[in-house]
């Protein structure tokens, strides 16, 4: 009867993490003047840093706050959610006039939960930073950030304040007022205007990512950071301090182990700030528009080639900036070390962004070796039957509807694969995660997520392996002339990133 009357729930809901762990949050703002200086300050920079955590907590069901999925004002969240789908105008009219439902949705983590004790060799949980797309928020992601810290990480989903969300909303601090920042429509045409904008966005993301780096490192000291948020309790509407929970819990000092994680325009944003991390020092002369200038040495003894990156459906139009031609001519940072090379950078596509010509050149030369290395090569897959959205939070909320509109099949397993993929990255970089467990997918081994197969054929089901060039001679999938044959030439695919 109960199984019955879920049926009849109109409110969509996500299925739970798959990870042996129970999964917290906590929402966080900090005044960026709480903080050290990183680096100069770009223009519109806002005067606080937000982000949510999701780690692996103690179960408190019973006494849990609900998390809700959809932050206010629900509309213009609403439209710009429909509108990352790639949907029409009636598919947003469908989601925007249901904000009472879709108020209801809730997010399957525990708020202000007791941080679990971390069970790794080094008594420290790894810690991941994600970097949401176009149209996206801390919020938009949550399935596959709550699946992460699931098998053991602590999760940094970013709100970037850069016109990228549909709408932000700035605490006021001791200093400054409140505000709001409004999304900012910029075309996806590469002109130098676009060029331009795309550049100032991408100056904020980094600045702010640099910031957040430095709270973490602050959080973990047990010092204290004034956070804006009011992270009140359900019962008693007491405010919690969930912050001092996390001191020298987080492996976020030793240079290397801090994972970069992104989707669509936060991938883009992921390989910019490593890159510009990590060249800093080599910056020509002539570069005089940098998207960010590090000042703080922790931040850049943290990016080394060890530090893992995992590109989701990487978006890479601003990449090609003629104003930052100088990190496109330079690899990632892994090919620093040969004995590392691609093994921790991991490239996920969607299978429409397989088949966008353009930008699928760019991703495989964004993650490839420089010319004569010898070490191992990146990863690079696909799902089948993949959408752009299919790695954010749509397709297991609404998979009767994308499965209509966008034809994708199964989402949980898709984001499953994902994730999977992520993990296992992790592992082969001796970064401590729990094994797969019951949600193994269909009895297949957990490295055979990224190994190929001897005899040409798939190693998971629908999860495809590809080319990243002609000397790749490991893969045993998609093969760069295959490729060829297979995509359209059309470059000018349109949904929000």
């Amino acid at each position: 009867m109960v199984a019955f009357l879920s049926r009849l729930n109109p409110t969509p809901a996500f299925p739970d993490y798959p990870g042996p762990h129970t999964v917290g949050t906590v929402d966080v703002e900090i005044p960026v003047a709480d903080l050290p200086s990183t680096a100069a300050a770009p223009a519109d920079a806002s005067p606080t840093v937000s982000f949510r955590i999701f780690y692996p907590c103690q179960d408190q069901k019973e006494s849990a706050r609900p998390v809700r999925w959809i932050p206010s004002p629900q509309r213009p969240n609403l439209s710009a959610f429909a509108r990352l789908l790639g949907a029409g105008s009636r598919a947003s009219d469908f989601f925007s006039y249901f904000p009472t439902i879709l108020y209801y949705i809730t997010i399957p983590a525990q708020r202000n939960a007791p941080l679990l004790a971390p069970p790794a060799s080094n008594k420290r949980w790894p810690v991941m930073m994600f970097s949401h797309g176009l149209a996206g928020n801390r919020n938009l992601y949550s399935h596959v950030c709550g699946s992460m810290a699931s098998y053991g990480l602590v999760v940094i989903a970013m709100d970037h304040r850069d016109g990228s969300s549909p709408v932000q909303y700035i605490r006021a601090t001791t200093d400054t007022p409140s505000k709001i920042v409004d999304e900012i429509k910029i075309s996806h045409s590469p002109t130098p205007e676009v060029y331009a904008a795309r550049d100032k966005q991408l100056r904020i993301r980094c600045h702010e990512m640099s910031l957040i780096h430095a709270a973490l490192l602050k959080i973990d000291k047990g010092e204290k950071v004034d956070n804006l948020d009011d992270n009140t309790s359900h019962t008693k509407k007491e405010r919690v301090e969930v912050l001092s929970r996390f001191a020298g819990q987080l492996d976020v000092h030793t240079p290397g182990r801090i994972t970069f994680a992104g989707h669509s325009f936060g991938a883009c944003t992921t390989v910019q700030f490593l890159k510009s991390i990590f060249y800093a020092k080599e910056r020509p002369q002539n570069a005089h528009s940098p998207l960010i200038v590090p000042t703080d040495s922790s931040l850049t003894s943290q990016v080394t080639p060890a530090s893992p990156v995992l590109l989701l459906d990487l978006w890479t139009l601003p990449l090609r900036s003629p104003t930052q031609s100088w990190l496109l001519e330079r690899p990632l940072p892994s090919y620093a070390d040969s004995s590392i090379g691609g093994k921790n950078i991991l490239s996920v596509m969607s299978q429409a962004f397989f088949k966008w010509t353009g930008n699928f050149n760019d991703v495989r030369r964004a993650i490839a070796p420089p010319k004569n290395f010898s070490g191992p090569n990146p990863h690079l897959f696909y799902p089948a039957t993949s959408q752009h959205f299919s790695q954010s939070d749509f397709g297991v909320l609404f998979p009767f509807l994308t499965s209509k509109l966008l034809k994708t099949e199964d989402p949980e397993r898709l984001l499953l694969l994902n994730t999977r993929a992520m993990l296992q990255v992790l592992r082969d970089m001796d970064i401590e995660v729990a094994d797969v467990g019951e949600k193994s997918l269909e009895g297949e081994k957990e490295e055979s997520i990224l190994k190929p197969s001897a005899t040409g054929e798939e190693t998971v089901r629908g999860w495809v392996r590809v080319a990243v060039s002609d000397a790749d001679n490991t893969n045993a999938g998609i093969s760069i002339e295959q490729d060829k044959k297979q995509k359209p030439s059309d470059d000018s695919e349109g949904m929000d990133m």
